[in-house]
């Protein structure tokens, strides 16, 4: 199984930890990943509400380039890039006038025929959960998991067309097969607040406390992730809710390519699991888990 890795910009950067869990993973079932190359940052959250062009130009630019490495399938693994690369790609379908206007500011001729996909689909639909089952060298009993899809991973239901947008379970489906124990909780497509963060930090501590209080109360050690924004807010601003609201959560976020990756017999370093705010590692330890 091969495909055209788009890894945006956080994966090379703040969230380098689910870049490594991702190809940890990858390699271990098999799946090829051929990184884009030249890619650019696909506008994120920013670009859509300051320049509609702008926001559709970036990710066609890296769809195109995928494109001509002979790749009909893009693979993606941070919400947000999976956001605009599907919505971008959308509009090209759809939209006859854009698609010329993009067309021709690239000097290109790009129509939408690149499918995108996120890592989760293609775990679920192309690896499968039996053969994942199968391939986990250890098994995640004992550990309770709250799965937090956020808020872009499956919504709008239009563009995203990838489970369900009120009541998601890919993310679920996934660890249960590894062992994990997932738990039922309504906070799992909450906004954490995303790049609120800089600049209405308050809004965010309050957010994030109540998703950490609710995935705690029903007893969560530790909160599933897939999207590096998600996991920036609920691990870098962990302490700060604390201390802001007279908490103690202590609670490991965690890529759930960390988790498989466990799974799968990867080590500690190799998953990343050593860059976390709050350390995942005496959690994972008391587990037996390495």
């Amino acid at each position: 199984m091969r495909y055209a890795y788009y890894p945006g910009c956080s994966l090379h950067s703040t969230s380098r930890e689910y870049d490594l869990s991702v190809r940890a993973v990858c390699g271990r079932l098999g799946i090829e990943l051929a990184e884009i190359p030249n890619w650019v940052c696909c506008g994120a959250t920013p670009a859509h509400v300051s320049m509609h062009l702008l926001a559709i130009a970036l990710p066609v630019k890296n769809l195109w380039a995928a494109r001509g490495m002979n790749g009909r399938q893009v693979l993606t693994c941070c919400a947000a890039c999976y956001s605009r690369l599907k919505a971008a790609n959308q509009e090209m379908i759809e939209d006859e006038e854009t698609r010329n206007e993009i067309n021709q500011l690239l000097g290109i001729d790009y129509r939408g025929e690149v499918r995108v996909r996120h890592l989760l689909e293609v775990l679920l639909e192309d690896v499968g959960l039996e053969s994942l089952r199968n391939q986990a060298s250890k098994k995640m009993e004992g550990l309770s998991v709250a799965s937090y899809y956020g808020c872009l991973l499956v919504r709008p239901p239009k563009v995203m067309q990838f489970d369900d947008p009120e009541q998601p379970h890919s993310m679920d489906d996934l660890l249960k097969a590894v062992g994990a124990k997932t738990i039922d909780w309504p906070y799992n497509i909450e906004c954490c607040g995303a790049s609120l963060s800089l600049t209405r930090t308050e809004i965010v501590l309050r957010l994030c406390r109540d998703i950490l209080a609710d995935a705690k109360a029903r007893g969560a050690e530790c909160i599933a992730v897939a999207c590096p924004l998600c996991q920036s807010n609920l691990d870098l601003r962990q302490r700060e809710a604390e201390k802001a609201y007279g908490v103690t959560f202590d609670m490991p976020i965690l890529y759930f390519t960390q988790i498989i990756g466990l799974a799968l017999g990867a080590g500690i370093r190799e998953l990343g699991l050593n860059r976390h705010m709050v350390n995942p590692v005496p959690l994972v330890k008391s587990k037996g888990l390495l």
